[in-house]
């Protein structure tokens, strides 16, 4: 069956009848709601209109119509209805006109729909949603934007002011500016947010006037953090979120950016007085605040560093000045590295704890550190002072007065300490040089300590910073070893009898300290025992040589003063010394050297120890307080002292020079392994960039002097490991 054509006019009439209806359910008038058959007549008369054969397709002319009824609409309702309302009123009319509109886009386009579908779709038109919206934008919103903008703004500055407002209307209202740009927000922020950042300024600009002149910065940061909070509860309660950062960016300048040098440099409540004063809370307050500012806290950063520079610098000076004036001079340097890891323990809790971990005050503390922990103090250098710190802690009687844990936990801050040392290999000398009188002459407290502070070492530093170290823990405990099967092989050997009590220490040559090894002319109850040992060490190897180390020796001998027997407790040499006096019993200084063997340096050591010192055993004529080449000596029969059991002590010796040559004699290998690495992977290099790279790679170790490089490129130069550049003299080449 032909179905009926429906007239253009005809079926408009009956389309007016529904949207009619549905303005009158917009209006809030008594009606009665949509029908599904109701629904489905309108949908079907906009069909069957498109679908009819031409002429009679009106889909054109309907979608002409579609865009008229919404400004019929808007013009004799919702803009009248509008423009008798102002302020509040006229926002709350505004939300309740947007929401009604998009209720009628939402029905007329299903009404419609058949247009989106199939016409609109074919001549690319917009579609019936986004034409419903427009006419909205372009009667309503383009009208009414300057006014609800106006409206708002009031409403936030009397927020602002402390005053109660209807948040939800303003979060509905700025929905429109979002929803009107269909899916841009060009709307939104040209219309409305352009302008209430525009307001925001001068609006916190007085208020901070205000403030700088009464408050104490303390107050003025804690208004400061309320006011940046508000705006961003403010965002989540109605505006739209991309306003945040620009809001928060706006408040942050005019309350803290403008008036940062106020804040920064206030006498009494400024930053430099906060660190001053330890207020670690109000720090805390100042970071927070200022850490979302770009470069913010780069200002902040820098008192850090120089106030801990200028605390750190006190405690050297105060250091340094009881050093020039000897009082205490050693106690001080020791209380020194105290002070400075109690220093790094609270700056380091400050950073951590109040300073939101951040990297610029990371980099402020060790740059701190850097500058006066690499001071020296009565000559020593911080290498030397942090080495002997440890020696003190870890020798017995040194950390008695600590527990384990303390114990563990203040080596654990020195290998931090260590880390702002320039000059790790000079305190890797010192510290091996010190380790090694703990071990030889059993001074060592505990063994787990000293493993665990080269665990610790080898941590900071690299495994090659304690190779030495680690083998000479090793060593010792073979060392054990072998004086146990030595105590085997003299109690299985009758013939091999030492003929005194004997304990010797093998060590292994390039992983201890180089040490003075004499031609000394032992006594002959002393060779007896070096050839004793001698036969068993050869029943165990015969590929190793012994270099015997008697200035490391140490002897128990039996003094016998009249009536009275004394045990002494000497070195080797002071020993071989004594043995002299047996037989005659005085001896001249000449008749002393050529029976011992020994250079002059060493002989009046030995002489001034046993003559001139606390204990004295020989007598020397004549009574004079130094030694010299014409004096004699005699056993001093008469000596006594109430102990029975006494050490005598050499004149110590300062071994900083020779640890001083031996580093720097390394730095020369170092500095030569470091150019002819480069260059071997680099082949070809200027001057400048070979310098730099030598630095980058030896300054994990030490701080390298230019000069010095410069001087090993020369040296390899004539040793055919580099040559110039024909053309160019500042460009080397690697020799293969």
């Amino acid at each position: 069956m032909e179905r009926k054509t429906i007239d253009l006019d005809q079926g408009w009439d009956y389309m007016q009848k529904g949207i009619m209806k549905l303005k009158r359910i917009l209006e809030g008038l008594p009606e009665t709601p949509f029908s599904s058959e109701e629904y489905m007549m309108l949908y079907t008369t906009i069909y069957n209109m498109c679908t009819q054969k031409p002429p009679h397709d009106y889909s054109q002319q309907l979608y002409d119509k579609y865009k008229e009824a919404f400004e019929e609409y808007i013009t004799s309702t919702v803009l009248p209805s509008l423009r008798e309302k102002h302020d509040e009123f006229m926002l709350r009319e505004l939300v309740k006109r947007w929401a009604n509109h998009k209720v009628m886009v939402r029905w007329l386009s299903h009404f419609f729909h058949y247009l989106d579908r199939y016409f609109i779709a074919r001549r690319s038109l917009p579609p019936l949603n986004e034409v419903g919206l427009t006419c909205f934008r372009d009667l309503v919103y383009i009208e009414l934007k300057d006014n609800a903008k106006d409206a708002i703004i009031t409403l936030i500055d009397k927020e602002r002011e402390g005053e109660q407002i209807d948040r939800s209307l303003l979060k509905n209202v700025l929905d429109i500016y979002v929803e009107i740009g269909m899916g841009q927000m060009d709307n939104y922020e040209q219309d409305f947010e352009a302008h209430l950042l525009r307001e925001t300024g001068p609006y916190y600009s007085r208020k901070a006037s205000n403030w700088i002149q009464e408050d104490t910065c303390l107050d003025y940061m804690l208004k400061s953090k309320e006011c940046v909070e508000k705006e961003r509860d403010r965002v989540s309660h109605y505006l739209h979120s991309s306003s945040k950062p620009k809001l928060v960016e706006k408040v942050q300048r005019e309350l803290l950016v403008v008036f940062v040098t106020e804040l920064f440099e206030n006498e009494n409540s400024g930053c430099r007085a906060l660190l001053k004063d330890d207020k670690v809370e109000d720090l805390s307050l100042w970071c927070r605040l200022y850490h979302e500012i770009p470069n913010g806290l780069k200002p902040v950063a820098n008192v850090f560093k120089q106030h801990i520079t200028a605390e750190g610098t006190v405690l050297v000076q105060q250091a340094e000045d009881a050093a020039m004036n000897h009082a205490g001079h050693a106690v001080q340097e020791q209380v020194l590295i105290r002070k400075i890891i109690e220093l790094h323990d609270k700056y380091t809790e400050y950073v951590t704890n109040y300073f939101l971990n951040h990297t610029l005050f990371h980099k402020a503390l060790k740059e701190a550190f850097d500058i006066f922990c690499n001071k020296t103090v009565g000559g020593s250098s911080s290498s030397e002072l942090l080495a002997t710190f440890c020696d003190n802690i870890l020798k017995k009687g040194g950390g008695d007065k600590m527990g384990d844990e303390a114990i563990e936990e203040t080596l654990e801050k020195v290998v931090k300490l260590l880390a702002y040392i320039s000059d790790k290999d000079l305190f890797a000398e010192f510290y091996r040089k010190k380790l090694a009188r703990r071990l030889l002459f059993d001074r060592s407290a505990n063994d787990d300590h000293e493993r665990s502070i080269l665990t610790k070492l080898k941590q900071q530093c690299g495994g090659q910073f304690t190779v030495k170290m680690e083998r000479m823990v090793t060593d010792l405990t073979l060392a054990r070893e072998n004086q146990t099967s030595f105590v085997e092989y003299l109690s299985n050997n009758s013939n091999a009898n030492p003929g005194i009590d004997l304990s010797v220490t093998v060590l292994t040559t390039g992983f201890w300290p180089s040490y003075k090894s004499s031609d000394l002319n032992l006594p002959l109850e002393m060779v007896k025992c070096v050839e004793v040992f001698k036969g068993f060490y050869e029943t165990k190897t015969k590929h190793r040589k012994l270099t015997w180390i008697y200035s490391l020796g140490q002897c128990n001998v039996n003094g016998k003063f009249g009536q009275k027997t004394i045990e002494l407790i000497v070195s080797t040499y002071q020993a071989a010394t004594l043995l002299l006096f047996n037989s005659p019993d005085r001896l001249s200084y000449s008749e002393v050297m050529s029976q011992l063997n020994l250079t002059h340096d060493d002989l009046v050591r030995l002489l001034h120890s046993l003559s001139c010192a606390k204990y004295k055993i020989l007598i020397k004529e004549p009574n004079t307080k130094t030694i010299s080449q014409n004096d004699y000596f005699e056993f001093n029969s008469k000596f006594s002292d109430r102990m029975r059991r006494i050490k005598i002590p050499l004149p110590p010796v300062d071994e900083r020079k020779k640890i001083v040559e031996d580093v720097d004699k390394d730095r020369r290998y170092a500095i030569d392994a470091a150019i002819v690495r480069i260059m071997k992977s680099r082949k070809v290099l200027d001057r400048q960039q070979l310098v730099s790279e030598c630095v980058e790679q030896l300054s994990r170790m030490f701080k390298p002097d230019i000069k010095a490089i410069k001087k090993r490129m020369e040296d390899l130069i004539s040793r055919d490991y580099l040559e110039r550049d024909k053309e160019n003299p500042n460009t080397f080449r690697y020799l293969a």
